[in-house]
């Protein structure tokens, strides 16, 4: 049976959409949705532009065997481990086909599975993000530098209203280049400060002595789940282009893991492109080794 797609989904599908990610991660060791596509699922969400796929063509306890996203060209999809091999993902990929002349897919976990049905569907590898890990306490945790700030630069946490419009000045010359991080306005921004896990604390803002912002780290805390315990986040990190040369990111890096392991967190994590060879090299430096790995496909 072909998946339906819906611009939007009632509750019950949405919670049988949550149970067949959750056995997907159970299974892969890999979420299946990234944090934005997660948000597209949550009751009443009405994005413009999503489209969610669903496939609910199997039987016995199983409700939806196979689910996409799709959000402005960009997809995400899971199939029910109990449904593999019987050419759901590759239905779901038909759908996302005729939804976009040219979907790009995300895989997280980078997984043999994925791989298969990219290369069966003449889809190539087009970005590589790797998730990074430094142990922050323990007797495996590399020595943790202090922080010595530049001269005149001062070091403070984001006050919500009042840095507003800085930060979104400093992140949109940061990520210019980059496909979902760029060209935020307040909505992005209101819409992270609404989620639980929001901390202005957590929020590091650089400043020079007239009060100009020249970068900041925003850091995140994850909730311990099952077995893995609390872990911390460098969520967002950026320097304004005009600041560069002044050692601001190694600077903002430690600043965060500092915060982070003061609250009492054993792990911190990190996403970065790979191909960003100045970013990889400072993380490297600072303990960092990569973790796992994402992979977004487009067709050849």
């Amino acid at each position: 049976m072909d998946p339906q797609v819906l611009t939007r989904l009632d509750a019950d599908t949405a919670a049988a959409v949550h149970e067949l990610l959750a056995a997907a991660s159970r299974a892969d060791g890999a979420e299946p949705l990234s944090e934005a596509f997660l948000r597209n699922l949550r009751p009443g969400a009405t994005a413009d532009g999503v489209l969610h796929l669903v496939s609910t063509g199997g039987a016995g306890d199983v409700a939806v065997d196979g689910y996409a996203q799709l959000d402005g060209g960009y997809a995400e999809l899971a199939v029910h481990p109990d449904r593999r091999r019987r050419g759901i993902g590759s239905a779901l990929v038909t759908a996302l086909e005729a939804a976009t002349p040219d979907p790009h897919v995300w895989a997280h976990g980078d997984l043999d599975a994925a791989k298969a049905l990219a290369a069966a569907r003449g889809y190539r590898r087009d970005r590589v993000l790797w998730q990074m890990r430094r142990p922050l306490a323990g007797p495996d945790a590399p020595a943790l530098p202090e922080v010595e700030l530049p001269d005149g630069v001062t070091l403070r946490s984001f006050v919500p209203g009042r840095d507003d419009a800085e930060f979104l000045r400093v992140n949109n010359a940061a990520f210019d280049w980059h496909p979902e991080q760029g060209g935020w306005t307040g909505d992005e921004l209101a819409a992270r400060q609404a989620e639980d896990w929001f901390d202005a604390d957590g929020f590091l803002l650089a400043t020079d002595p007239s009060g100009t912002l020249l970068g900041y780290h925003w850091t995140k805390v994850h909730p311990a789940a099952g077995d893995e315990p609390a872990m911390g986040e460098v969520y967002v990190l950026g320097v304004d282009p005009a600041a560069h040369g002044r050692g601001l990111g190694r600077v903002l890096t430690l600043a965060g893991l500092h915060h982070l392991r003061d609250r009492g967190l054993g792990t911190v994590l990190l996403y970065v492109e790979a191909d960003n060879a100045p970013a990889v090299r400072v993380y490297e430096r600072l303990g960092f080794g990569v973790h796992a790995a994402d992979v977004n496909y487009t067709r050849e």
